[in-house]
């Protein structure tokens, strides 16, 4: 049996990040402070701890805590309170959405206290967090060594980066997750031209073609082929997209920088613009976004 790892925050993907370390080998001791995902995680045979304190006292001597919690002053006010109550040569892996910015300065917080801070970024959405994550990691080349085989087990063969350099991991995601926003932003314009024309198209076998040989084949496409058999013109569904912020975030960084990103940026302005546009292409994002992560679409009436 391989080491106990603890798990702070139970949802969509901390539960799946379980469960998928839990076929590994790996001991899992989880924790929410959401009392509904408890119990979730303890039907699907996750032991699960009912407070923060009871977490620590049941992890080893040099503890290893996994974060799956929402970005912001949640994660921020947690590194925190774990850096008043770990010991020296501890080991926390934020596998959030950070901002790096952020996870730059829980670094600072927790290696002030010699507890060591790993910033991972995770892709893949609900299934990769089940069956294999997309991990882009940063933090100190020790602390990485310590918990390699971890990262190894949870990932998808050849889907595991490491950068020794603190934020790095976090920095890799906000700019993957940018460049997601002009692919489907992309792919939502094209089914809207096709929506648009006077030719009769079935999406869902546009979507499998694309999928097999084109140039576009993606798993995006084939999400694409999955949500359109549901529902084949998307009448069901608005076409509100939720923005959770790490486009923003990518353009801001390149404003910075003073580098272009007129795909990402545009992509960005879209959503902004689907709260009050409810379009055939919008439509199409928001039920990429429900197919990859689980994110809730707005229905109709």
């Amino acid at each position: 049996m391989k080491s106990k790892i603890g798990i702070i925050g139970l949802g969509k993907m901390g539960l799946n990040i379980a469960l998928n370390a839990q076929d590994n080998g790996w001991q899992i001791f989880g924790f929410d402070v959401e009392s509904s995902a408890r119990e979730n995680a303890k039907l699907n045979n996750v032991k699960v701890l009912d407070t923060l304190g009871e977490l620590l006292t049941n992890l080893d001597e040099k503890k290893v805590i996994l974060l799956s919690t929402p970005a912001g002053d949640i994660t921020n006010n947690l590194i925190i309170e774990l850096g008043n109550l770990l010991n020296v040569g501890d080991i926390v892996i934020d596998s959030g959405n950070s901002k790096f910015s952020d996870s730059l300065n829980n670094y600072n917080i927790l290696s002030k206290k010699g507890i060591s801070f790993i910033d991972c970024g995770t892709s893949g959405g609900v299934s990769g967090a089940r069956n294999g994550a997309c991990l882009m990691i940063g933090g100190d080349q020790a602390a990485y060594e310590q918990i390699e085989d971890f990262f190894k087990d949870i990932s998808i063969e050849n889907g595991c980066i490491f950068v020794p350099s603190p934020s790095a991991g976090h920095y890799l995601k906000m700019v993957h997750n940018g460049i997601e926003y002009g692919m489907m932003q992309a792919i939502g314009e094209g089914f809207a031209v096709l929506q648009a024309s006077n030719y009769d198209f079935d999406f869902a076998e546009v979507s499998k073609v694309w999928n097999n040989g084109s140039v576009v084949r993606s798993w995006l496409i084939e999400l694409a082929e999955e949500e359109f058999k549901k529902d084949p013109k998307l009448d069901t569904i608005t076409g509100l997209i939720d923005a959770n912020g790490e486009a923003k975030w990518t353009v801001e960084e390149a404003l910075r920088m003073n580098v272009p990103v007129p795909v990402i940026a545009n992509s960005l302005f879209v959503r902004n613009e689907s709260q009050l546009d409810d379009s055939f292409s919008n439509k199409v994002v928001a039920s990429l976004r429900r197919g990859f992560g689980g994110h809730a679409v707005k229905m109709k009436g």
